[in-house]
């Protein structure tokens, strides 16, 4: 029986397995819920009798995702850092950590909700879609753009409670975004007949109640860990914050070339077709969902690591690492056998428009194939993470960006939509190639 409050490595195979699962299984169902909100909102829209219903969301959510994703260095900075500080017996830095994260996460949603007009002019030049989506694309990023502080100190939250091994209170307020979105896209949008707009008001409205829940829920956690709230100079410390905007910075730009692919996956899409931007739109879905459920196990591995990089225990560095992976292997396996098996029925679930479903049919195969092929580096990302060895990721990135670029340029003109799809199967190989040649001296490191 494991406990809550027990944040000690464990010794025996046995207890390793138990704690790993005890540890992801509430994290897959959190992760799931930031993309799920999205597709919440493609699916409401699939409803409707038009595909630029679809692509408009296509696009926004897209846009959105990206963005979030690339703030994801409050939630990746904030568990490393919480996690170490929670392994070197630090209780005056876990609350500095924290302070730091959300105050960071403040300055940069209040910047994106100011810079919102260059970012919708920059996201219509870019998807360069029919006139109809782009009116409709708009609308909803002006929208949702008021809800970036909001889910940027969500991510905060998570980060904290996922530090601090506090997996279950992370599962909630997940459920909390999740359920309320689902609910008011239902009340605006088929209620109300909001169309677009009603989508993205609802999405709004939940991340601001999941925020309020998951600060209120990090400051119990932190009280309970005996947490001490800093003075201003804990705060402000010059080294702290070099450490925090050094391995911010490392990660926004390691976040922004994983991103990327994601991003053209939908540009690209767009240059060949609404119906083929809508049928990406749906397999992107399938590859978020897969890729923060093996996240699961990642942050199972992030939380550990970095509680034993903290303690200086390279041991448990390299089973925390090992188990862990296991458990990932297999989830990925089921994600390709479902796709395989149920693809055109999932994608069903999401649209009922037959020339999308078509399109999206024909590009199964990759999505079976892309579990196998990303479940390790999303692993080897959580284990650099939780030792916040963040400049070795960077660089890891740089490699398969270029490998991807040099694969989408050689493959997009004569296999087309395919061309897509192949090159994001080979940028998830590559980064898990360029990690796993790094993870030797990691684990060398955490015992220095």
């Amino acid at each position: 029986m494991i406990r809550s409050n027990d944040i000690s490595l464990p010794t025996a195979s046995r207890q390793w397995h138990a704690r790993v699962w005890y540890l992801s299984w509430p994290m897959i169902l959190a992760n799931l819920a930031i993309p799920l909100v999205s597709a919440v909102d493609t699916a409401v829209m699939g409803r409707l009798p038009d595909a630029r219903y679809l692509g408009a969301v296509a696009m926004g959510g897209a846009v959105m995702n990206a963005l979030y994703w690339m703030a994801g260095f409050l939630r990746m900075s904030a568990t490393g850092l919480t996690a170490q500080a929670l392994g070197a017996g630090d209780r005056a830095e876990l609350g500095a950590a924290a302070v730091r994260g959300a105050a960071a996460a403040v300055v940069l949603g209040v910047l994106l909700v100011i810079g919102q007009g260059p970012l919708l002019r920059l996201v219509l030049w870019l998807f360069q879609a029919s006139h109809e989506v782009e009116v409709l694309a708009g609308g909803y990023l002006g929208i949702r753009i008021w809800g970036a502080p909001a889910l940027l100190l969500y991510l905060v939250a998570l980060g904290v409670l996922f530090g601090l091994q506090r997996m279950r209170a992370a599962l909630v307020i997940s459920l909390v975004l999740n359920l309320t979105n689902a609910g008011l896209d239902l009340l605006f949008v088929v209620g109300f007949g909001w169309g677009v707009n009603g989508v993205a008001a609802g999405t709004v409205i939940s991340e601001w109640l999941a925020a309020s829940v998951g600060l209120i829920a990090a400051n119990r956690a932190l009280t309970q860990h005996g947490r001490q709230w800093p003075d201003a100079p804990r705060v402000f410390n010059r080294r702290r914050l070099t450490q925090l905007f050094n391995i911010s910075a490392n990660l926004v730009v390691r976040t922004f070339m994983v991103q990327l692919p994601f991003l053209l996956v939908a540009v690209l899409g767009a240059s060949l077709g609404d119906v083929v931007l809508a049928a990406n739109a749906v397999l992107l879905l399938f590859l978020q969902v897969t890729a923060y459920g093996l996240d699961g196990f990642a942050h199972a591995a992030e939380t550990l690591a970095g509680y034993a990089y903290g303690k200086r225990d390279p041991k448990g560095l390299r089973q925390a690492s090992s188990y862990s992976a296991a458990w990932a292997g297999l989830l990925a396996g089921l994600f390709s056998a479902g796709y395989w098996l149920l693809g055109e029925w999932l994608i069903g679930l999401v649209t009922v428009l037959p020339d999308v479903r078509t399109a999206a049919a024909a590009y199964l195969p990759w999505m079976a194939a892309l579990p196998l092929a990303c479940v390790w580096a999303f692993m080897l990302d959580g284990i650099f993470i939780g030792a916040t060895r963040t400049a070795e990721m960077r660089n890891a990135m740089f490699i398969a960006t270029a490998v991807y670029l040099l694969t989408l340029w050689l493959s997009f003109a004569p296999l087309g939509n395919h061309g897509v799809w192949l090159s994001m199967l080979t940028f998830m190989a590559a980064r898990s190639v360029a990690l796993g040649l790094m993870y030797p001296r990691l684990v060398r490191q955490a015992g220095d």
